[in-house]
């Protein structure tokens, strides 16, 4: 029987510049069909916000998220798994930063969604893994190619193929992760920090680095420089770039609009 409830909240910083999206379901954090609509929704909300710069995703369970719910899957009729994957890995498509707070078990479409922020910081208990070959399935929502482009092919091939977990620290050598932080507290904490840094940019400047990053490097070297290029001359004519100069001459702390 397919589970019902859960939600994914959204909460925003006191000056309005940091989305924070939760998800909540319980001890493990299960992701019901709903909820993958609803991660969506609430993206497609934060994109639509100018105020928000930064978005983070982490979980109020003991776990990021255990994964899916897998009997659901079996009451879902087989022309909705054409838009599997899109919907819960909207923060790949979104133009501003994403950062996932990651703690205990990141499994299955927890896994995926998680894989498809920006930035990931962790603790040292928490562990990823895209567990499907123990149901006869492989991953849907992006996990095989968004891994293998992590980690290398055959990394990605080991962990997926055999269904072996990805601990912390190998996350952390691997790039899968950016920093780890020693409990939820602490993990948290620095979350906050670097959104709160990284909403003091211009919006501008960040969303169009995640857009030459994310499409420059599934290309040939050459049409990554040149995307490069093109957008290093766009941003020439904005205000922010105006203003960061400015700021640096007088040595003060530039006032970014994302104009």
């Amino acid at each position: 029987m397919a589970l019902t409830g859960g939600e994914v909240l959204l909460e925003r910083s006191q000056d309005g510049r940091v989305a924070y999206l939760t998800l909540s379901h319980g001890r493990y954090t299960v992701i019901t069909w709903e909820m993958r609509q609803l991660v969506a929704d609430r993206f497609a909300e934060i994109d639509r916000d100018g105020d928000i710069r930064v978005v983070v995703v982490r979980s109020d369970g003991e776990h990021f998220t255990s994964g899916g719910d897998i009997a659901g899957f079996m009451e879902v009729d087989p022309i909705d798994f054409t838009d599997l994957g899109h919907n819960v890995t909207a923060a790949a498509r979104s133009p501003k930063p994403v950062i996932a707070a990651v703690d205990g078990y990141c499994f299955g479409v927890g896994c995926e969604m998680a894989l498809s922020c920006d930035i990931r910081l962790a603790t040292p208990r928490t562990q990823f893994a895209l567990p499907e070959m123990n149901l006869g399935m492989i991953p849907g929502s992006g996990g095989t190619q968004r891994l293998a482009r992590l980690v290398g092919l055959s990394r990605a091939k080991f962990h997926i193929m055999t269904a072996t977990r990805i601990q912390a620290q190998q996350a952390l050598d691997w790039g899968i992760v950016a920093e780890l932080h020693d409990d939820r507290e602490a993990l948290y904490a620095a979350v906050e920090a670097l959104a709160t840094k990284m909403a003091n940019f211009s919006p501008a400047a960040q969303r169009t680095a995640k857009e030459v990053l994310d499409k420059g490097v599934d290309g040939p070297l050459y049409t990554g420089i040149d995307l490069e290029r093109k957008a290093y001359a766009m941003l020439r004519a904005t205000d922010d770039f105006a203003e960061g100069v400015a700021a640096f001459t007088e040595k003060r702390k530039p006032n970014f609009t994302g104009r």
